[in-house]
């Protein structure tokens, strides 16, 4: 590796180690704390490559970007930053940054990193065209330091000023809508509408052209678009068809496997194509257990801004916190620390206010089925020793015995009232029990009864 590095950061710990290990590897370096000194060693004409800090005593490194980019086209611009945010990284690409690593950072990558960079500046001599900036929003809860978030957000980086189509799956509660909703809002076309479609929106044949009316080149979302019928993936298929230039950008949400749907013939393969562009796969909160505490402290920081009273979490609660399995994911994390901070009476959350909080979410994520012909205790036994194993050896909270019913008794009535068209006698029938338990347990299990003929 050959060429002149200067590197920025605050940390005297990482000046150190990056010096060392870019000196080893052929490169002279410059090693300062101060933004004032980078860009003073930027518009003397020093350095191949600048490796900078986001925030610093004396000045913000994302800020330098783009006047890098003026004073010194062509300059590769490394970011690494400890704000492991998805703005951090949007805000990495809009300036142009070469490319962006959060701390703490693996070094060997970051070298191969720095050789690759230092090669393109070899070869090019003007940088690519930057996209347009504006104010993108700041409070987004897609936080994350986990490798899987970070290339999550690369992604949506590199795909934000396209036209390609994009299809972003995950469970409930990971933030799929979110996603899409960055994508508009940090794209040139942040100024236009964003429509999000659902089934009543395709339930008419003028539904289609009502909705690009509405959009005017914007963005449209087809939320959960594998729970749509024939019929509306048929208008929405015409209707892609007929897009032409000047067409507003497509993107749909699923949590449903759409290629599985596809083979049971529950999804049409044109449309399946036709929105597959980009795939963004969103990962559970089981995927990224190290970024709990990250995303607690960040709702925490929220509801402290939205007024209410500043609490945080004591060793035992976060750990806690870190070990339960978040069926509902983000969006029953975010929930959950939000009643938290609303019935506590003390700052410290403690470990029995998060146990007895919990006692009322639901005790497992949500059951998948199991091959053809796979007993129902079976396949409850998997996910219950699923369930342990999230723990990561701590027991789960108090009172499983009432929270395991509880999820196996809602989608048994839901099942057979619908069954029964909504009969509560038939359905009392059915299950073998009283009708007077019957009505107390819709009552408790806030299920929602709807009366129609069935014919069975």
């Amino acid at each position: 590796m050959d060429g002149t590095v200067l590197v920025a950061d605050d940390d005297r710990t990482i000046r150190t180690v990056l010096t060392q290990a870019l000196t080893r590897a052929g490169c002279k370096v410059h090693a300062t704390s101060s933004i004032v000194t980078l860009m003073r060693w930027v518009e003397e004409g020093k350095g191949d490559l600048v490796i900078s800090d986001v925030v610093m005593p004396d000045g913000n490194g994302l800020d330098q970007l783009p006047k890098i980019a003026e004073e010194r086209p062509g300059l590769p611009v490394i970011v690494i930053s400890a704000q492991n945010t998805i703005m951090t990284a949007i805000q990495a690409a809009e300036a142009d940054a070469f490319d962006y690593l959060p701390k703490p950072f693996d070094l060997p990558d970051l070298m191969k990193r720095a050789a690759r960079a230092l090669e393109v500046k070899r070869r090019l001599n003007t940088t690519q065209p930057k996209a347009s900036t504006g104010a993108p929003p700041d409070d987004l809860p897609l936080v994350g330091r986990t490798p899987t978030m970070q290339a999550l957000y690369r992604l949506v980086a590199r795909v934000m000023n396209t036209d390609l189509a994009v299809l972003i799956t995950g469970e409930s509660g990971t933030g799929k809508s979110l996603i899409a909703r960055a994508i508009h809002d940090l794209s040139d076309r942040r100024t236009l509408p964003f429509v999000v479609v659902g089934a009543a929106d395709l339930a008419t044949m003028e539904g289609p052209a009502t909705i690009l009316s509405r959009a005017k080149g914007g963005s449209i979302l087809f939320d959960e678009v594998g729970d749509l019928d024939d019929d509306a993936q048929a208008r929405i298929v015409r209707m892609l068809d007929s897009l032409t230039d000047n067409a507003p950008r497509i993107m749909a949400t699923s949590q449903a496997d759409l290629s599985v749907k596809m083979e049971d013939g529950r999804f049409r393969q044109d449309l399946f194509y036709r929105l597959g562009g980009v795939s963004i796969a969103v990962p559970s909160l089981r995927e990224r257990v190290d970024d709990i505490p990250l995303l607690a402290e960040h709702f925490l920081a929220r509801a402290e801004r939205d007024g209410l009273p500043k609490r945080s979490f004591d060793d035992g609660a976060i750990d806690l916190v870190r070990a339960y399995s978040w069926p509902g994911n983000v969006r029953q994390l975010e929930n959950t620390i939000r009643r938290l901070v609303v019935t506590g009476a003390e700052e410290e959350i403690t470990r029995g206010e998060v146990e007895f909080v919990l006692g009322n979410q639901p005790a497992m994520e949500p059951l998948k089925g199991g091959g053809d012909g796979e007993k129902l205790a079976v396949s409850v036994g998997k996910h219950l020793r699923r369930y342990f194993d999230l723990h990561g050896g701590v027991l789960p909270p108090p009172g499983l015995y009432q929270r395991i019913l509880r999820e196996v008794e809602t989608p048994l009535i839901e099942i057979a009232l619908d069954a029964t068209g909504g009969n509560q006698a038939k359905c009392a029938d059915l299950l073998g029990i009283n009708r007077n338990t019957l009505r107390k347990k819709i009552t408790d299990l806030d299920i929602r009864v709807t009366r129609r003929r069935k014919l069975m």
